[in-house]
């Protein structure tokens, strides 16, 4: 299981928000970049980013901090939020991002996700926002009528590769993620799991390892000091 530090980026500032709600988001770190190298330093291999501003807009906002990034240290990185097209997708890609996660766009129009995983294969992941099981959008503003199950297998059959899950009602808790719907979505789908929202220590870390889940995306628990990121990378790789 790879372990995946996160870097939300909302008016420029590395944030982190409280299920989702924007008036919760208090900055966490001073340099997105400077972040990025010392999440290098302790041994991870990828790095998880979320445009927020993106994410509500409907477009690139926050792209500058990304790219700068991938240009200045060697993670692999996913990038979402605003991702909403292909000529979207082609320029995150162009520029050496290594996956861009479609989520809103994913729930209301599924041909881009299957015109882009058609164009770039595994390069593509969906995010699954699910609050009390229904799929989120809009920045988790809007709930639309879709179980997240079903809406993962819809998915599966377009091609996609890599689903990051996140229930929301444990986003950004240090409550421990929902290792219920975390089986559920992986035993129902043949995609790479990746688990997103609530994870605490490294006993989350480990129970989620016994899912046999392809990665678990770190936030708030490395920022507030409760879960190594060091310990964790080296505990996932025993």
């Amino acid at each position: 299981m790879i372990i995946l530090p996160a870097i939300d980026i909302k008016d420029g500032q590395c944030v982190r928000l409280v299920k989702g709600d924007f008036a919760t988001a208090h900055k966490v770190a001073e340099d997105p970049l400077i972040t990025a190298k010392s999440f290098y330093e302790d041994g991870a291999s990828w790095i998880h980013m979320v445009d927020l501003d993106g994410a509500l807009d409907g477009k690139l906002v926050n792209a500058p901090i990304y790219l700068d990034i991938v240009k200045n240290t060697k993670l692999k990185t996913e990038v979402g939020g605003g991702i909403r097209s292909l000529q979207t997708i082609e320029y995150y890609i162009n520029n050496g991002v290594s996956r861009v996660i479609l989520g809103s766009a994913a729930a209301e129009n599924p041909e881009l996700v299957k015109a882009a995983v058609k164009l770039y294969s595994n390069k593509i992941a969906v995010g699954i926002d699910a609050r009390n099981g229904k799929i989120a959008t809009k920045g988790w503003i809007n709930t639309l009528e879709i179980d997240y199950i079903e809406f993962a297998k819809q998915m599966e059959a377009l091609g996609v590769s890599t689903i990051i899950f996140t229930d929301i009602s444990k986003d950004g808790t240090l409550e421990g993620p929902n290792l219920e719907q975390l089986k559920a979505i992986n035993d129902a789908v043949s995609c790479d799991i990746i688990a997103s929202g609530g994870i605490c220590n490294i006993n989350d870390i480990e129970n989620l390892a016994k899912l046999s889940l392809y990665g678990a995306i770190c936030g708030k628990s490395i920022y507030s000091g409760t879960l190594s990121l060091k310990k964790a990378i080296e505990r996932v790789q025993l």
